[in-house]
């Protein structure tokens, strides 16, 4: 799937050095010599060095025969299609072409706008509704490849709308989302800021709903912190950027000026973002050896991230959970992996999303183009990679699922008005009123107070911020609380295990598994 975000189009988990990948680009592009041959003149094999060269003799000639091959077909369709060619719509498809071959959801081709929703992401400045979202590459009537919302960003317009991880995007302003590809989805969705769009979403087997966003100015999120009560310090990385570390610390120095006891970091609905951020954060709790690695193809590539105690400002030994969720992914499953191989931190929730691979973005210069090129896989301290797996929490705790009938309920409650005009009518309710005015809805559809007072709670936050936490609805961060409060933390975390460890039974329980079938 595109892993892409509506305010930033790419996954911003790249490193500085791309100079090597961008010369090899040129190279292969810049060659002129013509080979009539089929096949390379084969030598004598007679070792193993021998059928070595061999191999990539012949791969050298077959790249620049498929090069050359690539530049004749260009040059003659330009010239005899029977219409005007316009050189760059056949050069961006020849690039999309290639990037799509290789069969890798994150590696793109990157257009001028694209190159410039990047830029766009650095200063947070554009209209848009808030949402990371992916999308698969192949539509079939079975399986159309409708657009997937990942994780809302916290105070959008798609977050205010109680657009949830894991909703399904069917139309934008009534185009269908499996027929268009990422770059004209982006387009619908993002525009003029005060502008609305209309999206038709589908949540689980059977609800669908129709929600309208008003753009805004998306920003990009860093981390918002609080104390809960006076002895846990509250901390969201809402996605890393080259502030978060730096923000980070701000909370950790407050924290200590609250006498703080434990901390809750929740990376939930957190993409990711760039590796050096991770790190640098990662390093504030771990004093020494790896945080990450990165393994690419070429071994000068690859990369050891270790942490220092110098850098090391959060206490040694204070409890640490952290929770996660299906929307946390790449950089943030970096920061998890890292602090449960170090046996720092209790992961609670549910699976993370599964991002283990690491990208590149290449600018061409060209027409202000570019290329994002997945270049390394990253593995955790205990070196294990996680793509298409992810992290699986030390305690799982999932939001209760609707039945049918309650989702018809719930889609009846969303898609009134009724909530809205009570709440417009009502500008300053306060917990008290919404929770009465919750009791009095459940008389008439049959849904949990809890999940009535949530969707009250949508609108009364529509125009304003939201609270930095919810112990009334939040379950998994009740239970989180409850672990640092009630539960010997020291007890918990002897019985935890690294990725690894993990893996590793996944692997011989699938084998077990495989041998009693055989049997039977």
């Amino acid at each position: 799937m595109n892993f892409l975000k509506i305010f930033s189009n790419y996954s911003r988990f790249s490193r500085s050095s791309t100079i090597f990948v961008f010369a090899a680009f040129l190279l292969i592009f810049s060659s002129t010599t013509i080979y009539a041959s089929a096949q390379p003149e084969l030598i004598e094999e007679t070792t193993d060095s021998n059928k070595t060269e061999l191999s990539q003799a012949e791969k050298a000639l077959k790249t620049r025969q498929y090069t050359e091959m690539m530049r004749s077909v260009f040059s003659f369709v330009e010239q005899n299609y029977v219409d005007e060619v316009d050189s760059a719509a056949l050069y961006e498809g020849a690039m999309k072409g290639i990037m799509d071959a290789l069969g890798d959801p994150y590696t793109v081709y990157l257009d001028s706008s694209q190159m410039r929703n990047m830029n766009d992401t650095t200063v947070g400045n554009f209209g848009g509704v808030g949402l990371l979202i992916s999308k698969p590459n192949v539509s079939t009537p079975e399986k159309p490849a409708y657009v997937e919302v990942v994780s809302p960003m916290e105070d959008t317009p798609g977050w205010k709308a109680g657009i949830q991880a894991g909703d399904l995007i069917l139309s934008i302003d009534g185009t269908n989302t499996a027929d268009i590809s990422m770059d004209e989805v982006l387009s619908l969705l993002r525009g003029e800021v005060g502008k609305s769009v209309k999206v038709h979403m589908k949540r689980g087997k059977n609800m669908e709903y129709d929600v309208t966003l008003v753009r805004a100015v998306i920003e990009v999120p860093t981390v918002k912190y609080g104390m809960i009560g006076n002895d846990i310090g509250y901390l969201r990385i809402i996605e890393f950027t080259p502030k978060t570390p730096e923000r980070v610390q701000d909370a950790l120095n407050s924290f200590a000026a609250s006498g703080y006891k434990s901390l809750l970091i929740d990376l939930r609905n957190n993409p990711g973002g760039l590796i050096d951020s991770v790190v640098a954060v990662a390093d504030k709790f771990i004093d020494s050896g790896p945080i990450v690695s990165t393994k690419s193809r070429l071994k000068s590539e690859n990369t050891v991230f270790t942490a220092k105690k110098a850098n090391t400002t959060a206490p040694r030994g204070m409890p640490i959970v952290v929770l996660i969720n299906k929307g946390s992914a790449s950089a943030s499953e970096i920061l998890a992996g890292a602090l449960k191989d170090d046996h720092l931190a209790y992961l609670v929730g549910e699976n993370t999303y599964g991002k283990g691979s690491v990208q590149q973005v290449i600018r061409l210069n060209l027409h202000n183009d570019g290329i994002k090129l997945t270049t390394a896989r990253y593995y955790t301290p205990s070196d294990s990679n996680i793509d298409k797996v992810g992290i699986p929490p030390d305690r799982e705790v999932l939001f209760p699922e609707l039945s049918e009938e309650e989702e018809k309920t719930y889609l009846k409650v969303y898609q009134s008005d009724e909530i809205k005009k009570y709440v417009e009518a009502r500008p300053n309710m306060s917990q008290t009123d919404v929770a009465e005015y919750a009791k009095t809805l459940k008389k008439t559809y049959n849904i949990e107070e809890r999940v009535l007072r949530k969707l009250i709670n949508n609108e009364v936050y529509r125009t304003k911020t939201q609270p930095l936490y919810d112990l009334d609805y939040d379950i998994q961060l009740v239970a989180a609380i409850n672990i640092l409060r009630k539960e010997s933390f020291t007890s918990l975390m002897r019985k935890t295990k690294t990725i690894s460890e993990l893996q590793e039974e996944a692997k011989k329980k699938v084998v077990t598994e495989e041998k009693t079938t055989k049997k039977n």
